[in-house]
């Protein structure tokens, strides 16, 4: 009985044994698998550095990017392995000590059954989170639109989504809940700032001034990394009552449209200004 007794426990301490070197090997795998997949995708890109995040604003993939979405997938591996190991070692050992599986598994299977029809908004939350990280749909720092809500991601886990928006709130998205998402960092932003002018102005000469006057912004150091082409002018965009509106175009990266927008306004109305270019003409009504 008691040679028994200590037979079940080497084989027990063996179990262990193996099953910890199994989560190291593993670990190990899956961290060199995560190093080397980055590695990879910044090489696809044969660039780093400043060069590879220029490239990323033309519509290239971003190294950084693809590293931390490499590394967010490798940490849910790790936390599956971790799972799978330490369910199959306590089985193991429970048979070894001669615990029935069979009832043991039966009732597991029906209590399992429970949670399931108890908490499916729980594993739906569960499901959309895992997909959404392995697709890359969103990360911390990028800002996003579900439904009515926008705000900027805070974190990010299995079940719920942390969004800051404009006020400072804080809201808590359940992933399960999650239809339809809009990621505003991804790609780049393109917007057209409206110029008013008076309406009987000359609109070809409005167009050159306003074109020479903003131009010197794509080479400024506080916007060159932002703009991903040279401002625009494309022309009239509107006649009403007394005023002429001319539209500048601007892409810049994914939701940083508003430093440029705030700047182009500013050399036009010193350049109005200077070449003697009149505001809207105010329609009084009698």
């Amino acid at each position: 009985m008691l040679d028994s007794w200590y037979e079940n426990l080497l084989v027990s301490l063996l179990i262990v044994a193996v099953a910890f070197v199994a989560r190291v090997v593993l670990g190990y795998v899956i961290r060199r698998s995560v190093r080397t997949i980055a590695r990879r995708s910044e090489q696809r890109t044969g660039l780093s550095g400043k060069t590879a995040v220029i490239l990323a604003k033309a519509g290239g993939a971003d190294p950084e990017r693809q590293a931390r979405r490499v590394s967010t997938i490798g940490s849910l591996l790790r936390n599956v392995v971790n799972v799978v190991i330490v369910t199959v070692s306590v089985l193991t050992i429970l048979s070894v000590w001669g615990v029935p599986m069979g009832p043991l598994i039966a009732s597991a299977g029906v209590g399992g059954v429970a949670l399931g029809f108890g908490a499916q908004s729980l594993v739906k939350d569960y499901l959309s989170g895992v997909f959404m990280l392995s697709e890359d749909q969103f990360g911390v720092g990028d800002m996003i639109q579900v439904g009515d809500l926008k705000g900027t991601v805070k974190e990010v886990t299995l079940r719920v989504t942390k969004l800051e928006d404009p006020s400072g709130a804080i809201w808590y998205v359940r992933n399960g809940e999650v239809l339809t998402l809009g990621n505003l960092t991804q790609g780049f932003s393109s917007t057209v700032v409206d110029i008013p002018v008076a309406i009987d102005e000359d609109p070809d000469r409005v167009r050159q001034v306003l074109s020479e006057a903003i131009a010197p912004i794509a080479t400024e150091k506080a916007w060159k990394d932002v703009l991903m082409a040279p401002p625009e002018v494309l022309g009239v965009g509107s006649l009403q009552g007394g005023t002429m509106t001319m539209q500048v175009l601007l892409k810049t990266k994914a939701n940083q449209q508003w430093g440029p927008m705030r700047e182009v306004r500013e050399y036009a109305s010193e350049a109005f200004t200077a070449h003697g270019i009149r505001p809207p003409l105010i329609t009084r009504i009698e």
